[in-house]
């Protein structure tokens, strides 16, 4: 997705006023953690502290205190039947005003998480490669369109990083340890040789290419005899991407697919099976 403090940026750029409500005390089963915070203007919202009942409730509190010029305040709502809600804990939020420092600090917050997160790097901006960038443009992921055509990379409509490259192989030394690389470029052989450079990364949290059996037959077979590479190392490859259970070669379905399985080898990575 597009870095967040650039979203948070220009949500503040257009917000006449903002308020902050955040997650102040959580107890017992709450949606959100302590610490979750989102902005709300008069008209539009960055963030969420977990929807419902709960999300309506701070959002009407946020509307009275920017109605009201008033500044700060607090709320402490039990999520249980008489709101709606099942959760049974309690949360206790803040609401503060946002001002100069303020937003300051937020976009400063939001550019350090920007750094920190996992790296997806999708190669091939064809049917299946948009709407894959589209799909994992929302999620907390640093997702890299990669593409070698001017023209289909510039007609990519996903809020991500794209990048034009004549040697998409290349960034993958440069790519965080637990990233993860999607491979379905418009050539096969580009297919194999981005392939082979993302599993010379043991620390990739995924490497996946979009084909069939066969070219994964072909792949196999080329990646052995003729680029040296170890049988057992074609078993971190997932092809075809986005697993089997379901067949349908819509673009947009295997892009929700592959979304799904990418998201989860990443943050398995990130934190471990447990």
């Amino acid at each position: 997705m597009a870095p967040r403090a650039a979203q948070l940026t220009r949500f503040l750029e257009k917000a006449n006023a903002a308020i902050k409500i955040e997650v102040a005390e959580a107890r017992g089963s709450t949606p959100r953690e302590a610490g979750t915070w989102m902005l709300v203007s008069d008209t539009t919202l960055f963030g969420t502290i977990g929807g419902g009942q709960l999300e309506m409730m701070a959002i009407n509190e946020a509307r009275s205190l920017i109605a009201d010029n008033r500044d700060s305040g607090s709320v402490a709502i039990p999520l249980g039947p008489e709101i709606g809600q099942c959760c049974g804990g309690n949360v206790t939020l803040s609401l503060t005003r946002i001002d100069e420092a303020s937003a300051a600090a937020l976009i400063a917050e939001r550019r350090k998480r920007d750094a920190a997160l996992p790296e997806v790097y999708v190669f091939g901006a064809g049917h299946v490669g948009k709407a894959l960038a589209l799909a994992l443009s929302p999620l907390p992921l640093h997702t890299v369109l990669v593409e070698t055509r001017r023209d289909e990379l510039d007609a990519a409509t996903a809020d991500v990083d794209k990048r034009l490259v004549a040697m998409p192989e290349s960034l993958i030394g440069a790519a965080r340890a637990g990233s993860a690389f999607v491979v379905l470029t418009h050539d096969h052989a580009l297919d194999f040789l981005i392939v082979q450079t993302a599993l010379a990364r043991p620390d990739a949290a995924y490497v996946g290419m979009i084909g069939s059996k066969t070219k994964r037959a072909s792949l196999a077979s080329w990646y052995v005899r003729e680029a040296g590479g170890k049988r057992e190392d074609l078993d971190r490859l997932v092809c075809p991407i986005g697993g089997s259970a379901v067949r349908d070669k819509r673009p947009e379905v295997i892009a929700a697919l592959a979304a799904a399985e990418i998201m989860t080898a990443v943050a398995i990575s990130q934190n471990g099976s447990d």
